[in-house]
């Protein structure tokens, strides 16, 4: 492999997972233009470095020139990870975390000579990423998360109580988390609520308000 031909994969890669790093930076996501950038240009060296080894052993030992490169698709999992972070009752990155995938996965095919697939794949990406936004909204229609952090004064049926007043108004629960205040006898309730159509955020605090015993009630998001 020519050194010419190494220096335009690299460069490839680098405008490839630049392209998908700067979507997300723009969104000040976990992992921006530097980070795609890294990872696909990393991936190609990796499958780079897989291919001349097998160019120069395969004659004189058994090799397998996806053996480095394999580990790539493996090991991004663990920076994919660290992109992924609950916020309240939410959990984000993990499109951020999807999309270092598929950067490492272009930056393989990159470095494998594969330029076409990487350059429509890359494509893609920033599709999904870009348009697929408002798609999802058109398609999700009305329904609308919000997440709800109350304390209240810890008693028999309290949070039956929240959950029945939820019900009356049709707002969905999706996700619940109750903790214990140390040193007070109040519970904190973390809520992801569902919203229906025509109910405003405002009306469900006003009604949670009424709660006896409440201590406070913030809004998450």
């Amino acid at each position: 492999m020519g050194i010419f031909e190494i220096i335009f994969k690299l460069a490839l890669a680098a405008v490839l997972g630049g392209l998908i790093g700067l979507e997300r930076e723009s969104l000040n996501r976990p992992a921006g233009l530097r980070t795609y950038t890294l990872v696909s240009v990393g991936s190609a060296l990796a499958m780079v470095v897989s291919i001349d080894i097998y160019l120069q052993y395969y004659h004189t030992v058994q090799a397998d020139p996806g053996r480095i490169a394999a580990q790539v698709v493996s090991g991004i999992g663990f920076l994919g990870a660290g992109t992924i972070m609950k916020e309240g009752a939410t959990v984000r990155g993990l499109t951020t975390a999807a999309g270092l995938w598929v950067v490492a996965c272009i930056g393989l095919a990159v470095g494998a000579g594969l330029y076409v697939p990487a350059v429509v794949t890359t494509l893609l990406i920033l599709f999904v990423l870009i348009y697929f936004v408002k798609f999802e909204q058109y398609i999700t229609g009305l329904r609308e998360y919000k997440g709800i952090l109350m304390v209240v004064e810890d008693g028999p049926g309290r949070v039956g109580t929240i959950g029945s007043i939820l019900g009356e108004m049709g707002v969905l629960i999706k996700n619940i988390q109750l903790t214990r205040v140390e040193d007070v006898d109040d519970l904190e309730v973390e809520l992801l609520l569902e919203l229906p159509a025509g109910v405003s955020i405002d009306e469900v605090t006003d009604e949670l308000s009424k709660v006896k015993g409440l201590r406070s009630i913030d809004r998450l998001n």
